[in-house]
């Protein structure tokens, strides 16, 4: 079943293998990368990989990542839900970005949209996202989008070069509803897959 979430100047949508030189092309930046556990991407055959595996993963509830398009430009980086506890009703959020498209304000409503998705349908009450300690940028870009700093996780992601320190951020329900992200024009077309819906977990007896 499709799913797309549409806002004033981005789609949300599923990857298709037709994305995978779109996402060559902006992962294969080191600096697009830097903070990530993987990449950059050297060849095709990788997006490829990772697109084919998405279906598998919002099967499973693991990971509900969409590819972010704008108009003619068509994708520009990804973001998506992953980590999710059903019964606290909370996921992550994670986002990036080709650099051409830092600081263009896409990330503002990239979260708008991916708010609305999870508050909305899915029924998440928390939306937590990490940011590298040492990424001041990401920082930045989240306190921006209304996420409230809860602290510092030391040797939380493991990359290549060793263990890295994290930042916690998070929004509420109740903040969101409060905040510019609830105030951008949202329209949802589809369900999302029935391992993100959380609005009927209950508490364990």
């Amino acid at each position: 079943m499709s799913l797309e979430i549409r806002g004033p100047s981005l789609t949300l949508r599923y990857a298709v293998e037709d994305d995978a030189p779109a996402l060559l092309a902006l992962a294969s930046d080191p600096q697009v990368t830097r903070w990530f556990s993987w990449g950059p991407y050297s060849d095709v055959a990788q997006p490829r990989g990772y697109i084919a595996s998405l279906q598998a993963k919002r099967d499973g509830g693991t990971l509900l990542d969409f590819v972010v398009v704008r108009g003619d430009a068509g994708p520009i980086g990804v973001t998506g839900l992953s980590e999710v506890a059903r019964r606290d009703r909370r996921a992550t959020v994670g986002t990036w970005f080709g650099r051409d498209w830092w600081g263009s304000g896409v990330n503002l409503e990239s979260k708008a949209l991916v708010a609305a998705l999870a508050f909305g349908p899915c029924g998440f009450e928390r939306l937590t996202a990490w940011a590298n300690a040492r990424n001041g940028r990401s920082q930045t870009a989240l306190e921006r989008a209304g996420f409230r700093r809860e602290g510092v996780l030391r040797s939380w992601h493991r990359h290549e070069n060793g263990f890295h320190d994290v930042v916690v951020f998070a929004l509420l329900r109740s903040q969101w509803e409060r905040s510019e992200l609830a105030g951008v024009p949202v329209e949802i077309a589809g369900a999302p897959p029935a391992a993100f819906v959380v609005s009927g977990a209950a508490l364990p007896s």
